[in-house]
């Protein structure tokens, strides 16, 4: 399901930060994430964002519709606004009343924006590794 008109206006996110905060860790230009606890992370279309804690920049990782984990700058380039995973489907969107969509290769779907950073991803040993180069 979408966001309300309400949400858009105001510009809230679905997509909410780890229930388990130390699932994640940042040093040196990558984002370490420990998938075992990141419930988020496990299921087509689950995501969740990084902010805070040294981190440059807000990092919205998902994993994808196609089995693929695949991470952004969550930040629209048209509004700035959060971007969240549309449940059900390949793409992304602004939360904001201009809606923006995007695919995981962050190329504008429909809307007013620029395509989004998208940041190289890797699994390896039970982490999802983002380097945000």
């Amino acid at each position: 399901m979408g966001l309300g008109l309400l949400e858009r206006v105001l510009g809230i996110s679905k997509t909410k930060s780890p229930g388990d905060p130390g699932c994640w860790k940042y040093s040196k230009g990558k984002v370490e994430i420990e998938w075992a606890r990141a419930p988020e992370l496990r299921k087509p279309c689950g995501a969740t964002r990084l902010e805070g804690r040294g981190l440059p920049e807000r990092v919205l990782v998902i994993y994808g519709m196609d089995g693929q984990y695949h991470a952004f700058r969550n930040s629209c380039t048209y509004t700035g606004r959060r971007i969240d995973p549309v449940a059900g489907t390949r793409t992304l969107r602004c939360c904001s009343l201009f809606a923006s969509t995007f695919d995981y290769s962050g190329n504008v779907i429909s809307g007013s924006a620029k395509p989004l950073k998208v940041f190289r991803v890797r699994t390896k040993q039970c982490k999802v590794i983002v380097w945000l180069d």
